[in-house]
């Protein structure tokens, strides 16, 4: 194969483009480091000064990221000529740098660090509103965010939606017009299949997890899981937080959060696998991405798609359970002695509506996805403001799920998203259940015997398709790309509606 000739001036511009991008990746690693201390080690009284630091650190890579330097690198390298010569792993990290800067670069610094310091210091408020159901606490952190998020969204710019804006920070390409009539058709189905779980199917032993679970036993369980799954856990770490989230350093640091409760071992459990999904993909990805914007996953859809993948349509399998149930019944012989596998397998994929989105089931909880999106939507409009929130949402909560939450700490002010800025992320869980769905279906073509290798423990085979066709790849590709790529078209909602009817009409017996 011919090698390319590079012009000298392009060579150049290659070689500065190349140290920017690695010093914007090393801060943002170091920024991924604070933020993972801040909510997980750091003394509650540092904390607000410290969000200050990370607001400044954040600031000066935002300045890097639209610096002219930036722009007239991005210019040489975009033309034609210079494109042709370039190879596509250099053509990725050119368009990341080029949509962001086309976006971002008349956002004033000063502005940017005003909005970074803020959501670095609303965790804190979020979490002291959110442990005494004070939801006035967080209100005028929210105000602001809100009103930030409605600036940028105008500096951006959007050709229907303000909520457009928003929505491609975290799933590029993806629209309010795209997502509507696949939340649509989602919804449809997952309320007829409710009903019918209501009123006629065979109730599952959802009492097996009413006793309680010794956390510390909770804590070697998942550690016993966690590597056997694919986690490295010498490239990572799990530690307890009040939300759980993955952070990563570089793909040798991937550190994963959990929550334990112990009259629910469902929420570290399935949270827990959660979170090694998304930790499993980092540590995937091209070692030679490092360092680059390349070293993440292709969105934030394409990423919820490997944690739900992993904590549902493996996690939640029968035959997950009829390999790891007898670990986790000598774990908890008390709560476990007199339970069968096909009981716990039932009980584990319980429908039943509830408050909490983390804990949700399978099938209602894209139904909690649909109220914040909707939220969101509105918020972004104008429609409606902060200090509607709690009503709001409770009356939502009524109309898609039959459940009112009796305490703002169990409604909005449950989830840790808002307090960051991310307005926007919400709908990437959905996306994420909808890429997952159409992903098993090309696995199992590939791998027939995908849930016989579930059953023999022999996730490595399964991680090794994963890693060979959707995580080496980081932002190498768009995500419409990737799906394109893995499964041959664009992103179907058939393929989640057929797996929920097929698995919930045989659990409930329909």
């Amino acid at each position: 194969m011919e090698n390319k000739v590079v012009d000298p001036t392009v060579q150049k511009a290659l070689e500065k483009f190349r140290v920017l991008d690695e010093k914007i990746s090393h801060f943002s690693s170091i920024i991924g480091l604070s933020d993972w201390d801040q909510k997980v080690m750091a003394p509650k009284k540092g904390r607000h000064t410290f969000a200050k630091a990370i607001g400044t650190l954040r600031t000066e890579v935002f300045k890097l990221s639209v610096s002219e330097e930036m722009g007239s690198l991005i210019d040489v390298l975009s033309v034609n000529e210079s494109a042709s010569s370039l190879d596509a792993v250099t053509m990725a990290k050119v368009r990341e740098y080029k949509d962001y800067y086309q976006k971002a670069k008349t956002i004033p610094a000063d502005l940017f660090q005003e909005y970074s310091i803020l959501t670095a210091q609303a965790n804190d408020a979020w979490e002291e509103a959110r442990g005494t159901n004070d939801f006035d606490l967080f209100l005028p952190y929210l105000e602001k965010i809100i009103n930030y998020k409605r600036k940028f969204a105008e500096i951006y710019g959007y050709e229907e939606h303000p909520y457009d804006a928003m929505l491609a920070e975290f799933e590029p390409g993806l629209t309010v017009k795209k997502l509507d009539p696949l939340f649509a058709k989602l919804r449809e189905s997952t309320v007829s299949l409710l009903e019918r779980i209501q009123q006629s199917g065979r109730p599952t032993p959802a009492e097996i997890f009413d006793q309680s679970y010794d956390v510390e036993k909770q804590k070697a369980f998942n550690r016993f899981i966690l590597p056997l799954i694919g986690f490295d856990l010498e490239a990572g770490r799990l530690d307890e937080t009040v939300h759980p989230f993955a952070q990563t350093v570089n793909t040798g640091d991937v550190r994963l959060t959990t929550r334990y409760l112990e009259h629910n071992v469902r929420s570290a459990l399935f949270g827990t696998i959660h979170e090694a999904g998304h930790g499993i993909y980092e540590q995937n990805i091209n070692p030679e991405f490092e360092g680059s914007v390349l070293q993440s996953g292709a969105s934030f859809g394409i990423h919820e798609s490997q944690s739900r993948f992993l904590e549902n349509m493996v996690g939640r399998s029968k035959e997950f359970w009829n390999y790891f149930y007898p670990q986790i019944q000598n774990q908890f012989p008390e709560a476990l002695e007199n339970v069968t596998v096909e009981e716990f397998y039932r009980a584990v994929n319980t429908v039943q509506p509830s408050f909490i989105r983390v804990e949700a089931d399978e099938l209602t909880y894209n139904l909690h996805i649909m109220i914040r999106y909707e939220i969101e939507k509105a918020l972004m409009a104008g429609e409606i403001e902060a200090k509607d929130l709690p009503a709001i949402w409770n009356e939502k909560m009524q109309d898609y799920l039959g459940v009112t939450p009796g305490t703002d700490t169990e409604g909005v002010l449950q989830d840790v998203h808002w307090s960051f800025g991310g307005i926007g992320y919400f709908p990437s869980y959905s996306l994420g259940n909808l890429y997952a769905a159409q992903i098993l279906r090309k696995i199992k073509q590939d791998l027939p015997d995908f849930y016989y290798h579930i059953e023999q423990g022999r996730f490595d085979l399964i991680q090794d398709w994963l890693k060979e066709n959707i995580h080496q790849y980081g932002k190498l590709y768009t995500p419409n790309e990737l799906i394109q790529k893995v499964t041959g078209e664009e992103l179907n909602a058939e393929y989640l509606v057929e797996y929920l009817e097929k698995k919930y009409s045989e659990v409930y017996g329909l």
